[in-house]
């Protein structure tokens, strides 16, 4: 959190600018959904797992919800298998579900608990569909057809959405001193495994915990305005407005919907942030100027 390079008393007032954010959050939970290309950056990860570290050693409860579709996309590319996406959805057949469980849940998941261990911190990872921590059911899209001028429904196979959460497992984890990190798979009513939009499932998570904080780490700085500057606070309004003229387009819409759904359901606030950026989310929480655009409830 502080620059070895700096002197003693400018880290002592770092610490100190800090301190009233510790005393805070101390014993709130923070949900963070992890994913994009800093998950392929070395010191990326090392950074994101040194602050989720730290979170915990102040006392706060941090849930990691983690994404992996590139990763996806390389395993089914070596495989020879061809992907299809609908309004950014891969469209997943069973062999597909297979492959994605495998990554998610297995390899992506445990190279994140080993990146929190060689930070010095302890998880565990798990997927939705462990201890029935999320109850999916099957997404369907309409999809429009040029030639006939109509829409058609588009069944996208194993992809769900979340609508239950049963949060006893995460509960007993942060008691036990333990970071839950959370592969986005969960089982359906029908007995089958769906493969969940990471945001989407971070975002439900959140929800159902009432965190306090709501990361969306991702690619950009955040919301930026027309002229390219970044819009710090927001509200579901605002979202709305910016929406509709146009300023918030393509892939910050669905996050911003994630976000604007979190906090209706109870999330204090939601932050969107550069993951590229070095300790963003320390900056975000424990400084004045923070990092990122927050969506909140008006006030």
């Amino acid at each position: 959190m502080t620059d070895p390079n700096l002197s003693p008393a400018l880290k002592a007032e770092t610490l100190v600018e800090a301190l009233p954010y510790l005393q805070r959050y101390a014993g709130k939970t923070f949900v963070v959904k992890y994913g994009g290309h800093a998950m392929g950056d070395p010191e990326a990860q090392a950074d994101f797992a040194e602050d989720v570290v730290l979170l915990k050693a102040v006392g706060i409860n941090p849930v990691v919800v983690h994404g992996g579709g590139p990763q996806i996309g390389r395993m089914l590319k070596r495989l020879g298998v061809e992907s299809r996406f609908v309004d950014g959805l891969r469209v997943t057949d069973a062999e597909t579900a297979q492959i994605a469980e495998m990554v998610l849940a297995g390899s992506i998941n445990k190279e994140i608990v080993s990146w929190i261990a060689r930070a010095g911190g302890r998880a565990v990872g798990i997927s939705g569909k462990d201890a029935g921590l999320v109850q999916a059911e099957k997404v369907g899209r309409n999809d429009p057809d040029p030639l006939q001028g109509i829409e058609r429904k588009v069944d996208l196979g194993f992809v769900g959405e979340p609508v239950a959460v049963d949060r006893r497992i995460i509960d007993s984890l942060s008691r036990d001193g333990i970071i839950p990190v959370i592969a986005p798979i969960g089982i359906g009513a029908d007995g089958h495994t769906y493969n969940i939009n990471a945001d989407t499932m971070a975002g439900a998570i959140a929800a159902a915990l009432g965190a306090s904080r709501f990361f969306l780490l991702t690619d950009v700085a955040g919301v930026l305005d027309k002229q390219g500057q970044l819009v710090t606070d927001l509200d579901p309004a605002a979202v709305a407005d910016l929406r509709a003229d146009g300023t918030i387009t393509g892939g910050m819409i669905p996050k911003l919907e994630t976000c604007v759904a979190a906090v209706e359901a109870g999330v204090d606030a939601a932050v969107v942030l550069d993951g590229r950026v070095p300790h963003a989310m320390l900056l975000e929480i424990f400084t004045k100027r923070g990092a990122g655009t927050l969506i909140r409830k008006q006030r």
